[in-house]
């Protein structure tokens, strides 16, 4: 398919604090829509003795965040963000279609439909839900949870670089809490990796809003490896 331009003309630069509070509630783990369910392939990587310390899920988490969030999610995210400040249709279409594309095994592909259409939900409670119409944009089929959390930032105009922030940040609080119930990792070990890993987080950003089209796609063998094996896994704590 024919790639998009992105175009950052209608997205605000610096946040309200009205802007910057609906960012902390969008990616706050207290809202409802489940994704403490979740591992991303975690619990596999325990399970198979991939991961078995401290060290060991730092190195992890730095993969995946360079490998695969930084040359998917937040790139996608971007783009799909601008789609919304401009009205882009076949734009959210596409890129909801690829990144249901990128998903490389059956739970990874049910965790981003379910988030994104229990996010829906919420926002449908909220009276914040995409409007059809009057040459807004339409929400895809299927949205997937980037693609809802790109149009809440949107409504909430919340910065895209912030947005992208946000969004990874928010990942990476999951990613430990995981670690936390399932390795065990305690809460002051999880706190030293969120502080070594903060400036991965924006430099993955930096990666993700200079990537060209041609090179997004995430690179996580080990983690579709680790993720397909969980679908069988017999004992769980998560669904992926």
């Amino acid at each position: 398919m024919k790639s998009i331009t992105v175009h950052t003309d209608n997205q605000p630069t610096v946040p309200s604090d009205l802007a910057l509070l609906g960012l902390m509630q969008l990616v706050s783990p207290a809202l409802p829509i489940g994704a403490f369910a979740w591992s991303q392939g975690l619990e596999s990587a325990f399970e198979m003795g991939w991961v078995r310390n401290e060290e060991e899920l730092g190195e992890w988490l730095e993969g995946v965040l360079e490998d695969g969030l930084s040359r998917c999610e937040l790139p996608v995210l971007f783009r799909l963000q601008n789609c919304w400040a401009n009205g882009e249709s076949r734009g959210l279409v596409y890129w909801n279609d690829w990144l249901h594309a990128s998903r490389e095994t059956a739970e990874l592909s049910d965790e981003g439909t379910r988030l994104g259409l229990a996010l829906l939900r919420l926002l449908t409670s909220l009276q914040l839900e995409p409007q059809a119409g009057n040459g807004s944009a339409q929400l895809p089929e299927e949205p997937d949870y980037v693609t809802v959390f790109a149009w809440t930032a949107y409504q909430r105009r919340v910065p895209v670089r912030h947005s992208m922030l946000g969004f990874v940040w928010g990942w990476l609080e999951n990613q430990l809490a995981v670690a936390c119930k399932a390795l065990p990792l305690g809460h002051t070990a999880a706190q030293r990796l969120n502080e070594q890993l903060r400036p991965k987080l924006v430099a993955a950003v930096e990666n993700a809003l200079s990537l060209p089209d041609e090179q997004m796609g995430p690179i996580l063998p080990g983690l579709a490896l680790g993720s397909a094996q969980h679908e069988t896994q017999y004992s769980r704590l998560f669904r992926s």
